[in-house]
């Protein structure tokens, strides 16, 4: 039995999250990519097969790179291999792009040490119309120093209670955040890209999508970074900013190399 590790890239516009809904009370299944992975290993391997992912995306949310491991009953197929064999038997809205065998141990949730997700923001101009499922387009560009003062805010272990959305279920919402910022990058031709990134051990229910809401709705209200800090120590949703929409967001990267902090 070998244990192999899946580096993967999705678009969840058409995908209900990450995780798979099994529905014993008879309602609707619902399309999620865990269940579309485990649909192609099952069809691979003969057997049911369980897929372990680093974390879960919401609806809508997209992935560059999660990480998910499964256990292989086959030894015959080399570990690179798995990525064409697994690509042959998914829909194209998933991409396998590395596969590679690890230790026994090694859990794509509890190995990881952080995991980087970066939101993005078309400024100014309309975007592409092929586009807009990959970015929250707002009107006005906003002041990226001003955004950063306030990011500037997130480093090192905080309370982030303040940006949990009603119904999470974690056991803490402390967070050991290593970084938050804003950059410009190009990448389209129309409108102004502007893109959040921020690095933690782990994260809340649509925290990020919340950070990313208050920033913008903050600048554009003339908030600066000490007000920013005041709802941060506030630990009140209410006093934060709205949500941005899910299809900016975008799972980056999974690391398993840094320090690693509490769940």
């Amino acid at each position: 039995m070998r244990n192999i590790l899946l580096t993967l890239s999705y678009d969840g516009t058409n995908f209900c999250g990450w995780q798979r809904q099994d529905h014993a009370d008879g309602k609707k299944s619902v399309r999620t990519v865990q269940e579309e992975i485990e649909k192609a290993l099952e069809k691979l391997h003969g057997t049911h097969i369980a897929l372990h992912g680093s974390g879960r995306t919401d609806s809508g949310v997209h992935a560059a790179a999660q990480a998910a491991n499964f256990f292989s009953p086959i030894d015959s197929i080399p570990e690179k291999n798995y990525v064409q064999a697994i690509n042959a038997l998914l829909p194209r809205d998933i991409r396998i792009h590395d596969s590679k065998e690890v230790p026994q141990s090694f859990d794509s949730r509890f190995s990881a040490t952080s995991r980087v997700y970066r939101y993005f923001l078309c400024c100014g101009q309309n975007p592409l119309a092929n586009q807009m499922p990959y970015v929250w387009y707002i009107k006005k560009i906003p002041d990226l120093q001003k955004l950063n003062d306030m990011a500037s805010v997130l480093k090192g272990e905080i309370d982030c209670a303040s940006f949990a959305a009603a119904g999470d279920q974690s056991l803490s919402t402390n967070r050991y955040i290593e970084n938050a910022r804003f950059f410009e990058t190009e990448g389209f031709p129309s409108g102004r890209l502007l893109v959040f990134e921020i690095e933690a051990n782990a994260f809340l229910w649509k925290m990020v999508r919340t950070l990313t809401g208050t920033f913008i709705e903050f600048e554009r209200d003339g908030k600066d970074r000490d007000f920013f800090l005041q709802v941060l120590n506030s630990k009140d949703r209410k006093a934060a900013g709205v949500t941005a929409p899910p299809q900016g967001l975008f799972l980056w990267q999974i690391k398993f190399d840094g320090i690693r902090r509490h769940v």
